[in-house]
């Protein structure tokens, strides 16, 4: 499965809404931690396809971070059935998949 790069406030809600369960990634292009759990990040999209992977540039879509409350990155939320499950701060390869897990 591929992540999936929403456009706008509106596509990102959606998704949320219609999707069981999705994992977002918010990370921006100058953070360290960001590039390097990002090929991690693309391996669990591979492994766990009944999960919708979600990456939110804090940088182009400022307006998803502010309303999602974004403050240090990368920041990973959980959400199932429509609502916040579970979320986290720091690229933590572990946290990160038994997270996934949970879901």
């Amino acid at each position: 499965m591929s992540i999936v790069h929403p456009s706008g406030i509106e596509e990102f809600k959606k998704i949320i809404k219609e999707k069981p369960k999705v994992v977002v990634d918010f990370f921006a292009t100058w953070c360290g931690p960001c590039i390097r759990i990002a090929p991690i990040y693309k391996k669990f999209a591979e492994t766990y396809p009944e999960v919708t992977f979600v990456k939110v540039d804090i940088d182009e879509e400022s307006e998803i971070a502010q309303d999602c409350k974004i403050r240090a990155m990368p920041t990973f939320k959980f959400y199932k059935d429509g609502e916040l499950h579970k979320s986290f701060e720091g690229a933590s390869q572990e946290k990160l998949e038994e997270t996934i897990k949970e879901l």
